[in-house]
């Protein structure tokens, strides 16, 4: 890994070096001197600036509400390509966005999940799980996990395949994904695949690739630590819910496909956890996007990589659907 390089600045692509520079010119304040209101908004206006212009196009999209235990009504969003009247029920994945359990929307990932629906010929739900900190550790897992049995139960009320069922997410997305394989094959629920896009896996953030990416890629360190103090408690952070690496067994688990970038504080952890799924005998592809920075899949505009990672992405999943 690159995680002790001299001169990290270096390992940047041109167009990611752009992007940074062009953000650090227009010197905007850091998410930890907000509120999290105000960092949500920032998300939702300044997010999708950087991501496809217009956004794809995909034959169906409906909002719809699913219930979580506790009776709350979580906001969710449908993207399906055409369906054949009378065909086979589509395949579907469930997509949790990043955001650090704090800031993210169906908004700020209305791009991706259409992009995951057309390259991967299924539809795909994403959710607006309840955030922090309104809402701390553990709703998002049981948000997540509430959302995953509702749409394996119910989703042919939609036209879905519930039995054909898949879990991606990035960042704290990529987190609550990982954490939802576990607990479906705890539950004997089957899924296809885990789609994961640099996930949170550790339970802190000590790893070489944190140092090294610690200030000036993006995702720094102050904003990371920001998430993690409005999401969680100090005593809960060695909970697997929280850091997937800790569960004590990662065998039988769904597929795994990885998708990181080389230039994030995260990339070693996501790297740790591929390794941790071989070893215990999960089929893991793991892809690492050279000279990119944490979040660069929802910087399509500006970061012309994050096609080929849709693409990667989309790929595995409709192999996932088939098999």
């Amino acid at each position: 890994m690159s995680s002790h390089h001299t001169n990290p600045r270096s390992l940047l692509n041109a167009a990611t070096r752009s992007l940074i520079e062009r953000v650090q010119r227009a010197g905007r304040p850091p998410m930890a001197a907000m509120t999290p209101a105000q960092a949500r908004e920032f998300y939702d206006i300044g997010g999708p600036m950087l991501d496809l212009q217009p956004p794809p196009h995909v034959d169906r999209v409906e909002n719809l509400f699913i219930s979580a235990r506790d009776g709350h009504p979580m906001p969710a969003r449908l993207y399906a390509p055409q369906q054949n009247p009378g065909g086979p029920a589509l395949p579907v994945l469930l997509y949790l966005h990043g955001g650090g359990f704090t800031v993210g929307s169906l908004t700020t990932h209305d791009v991706l999940c259409r992009q995951l629906s057309r390259l991967g010929h299924c539809a795909v739900v994403s959710l607006d799980y309840r955030l922090a900190p309104e809402h701390r550790f553990p709703t998002a897992v049981h948000d997540a996990w509430d959302a995953l049995n509702w749409l394996h139960q119910h989703g042919e009320s939609l036209g879905l395949d519930g039995s054909r069922l898949a879990v991606g997410g990035d960042s704290a997305g990529g987190t609550l994904s990982a954490v939802c394989a576990l607990m479906a094959r705890d539950a004997g629920l089957k899924l296809r695949l885990q789609l994961l896009f640099y996930p949170g896996t550790t339970a802190h953030q000590d790893t070489a690739s944190h140092h090294t990416f610690a200030e000036g890629f993006m995702l720094d360190q102050a904003t990371v630590d920001w998430f993690f103090v409005q999401y969680i408690d100090p005593a809960d952070r060695q909970d697997w819910r929280f850091a997937p690496l800790n569960a004590p067994d990662h065998s039988g688990l769904a597929p795994a496909w990885v998708g990181l970038a080389e230039c994030d504080p995260l990339v070693d952890e996501g790297v740790q956890y591929a390794d941790t799924l071989r070893m215990a005998g999960v089929p893991v592809d793991l892809e690492i996007y050279k000279g990119v920075v944490h979040g660069f899949i929802t910087m399509g505009r500006a970061i012309p990589d994050a096609l080929k990672a849709h693409a990667d992405a989309g790929r595995a999943l409709k192999t996932a659907f088939e098999s």
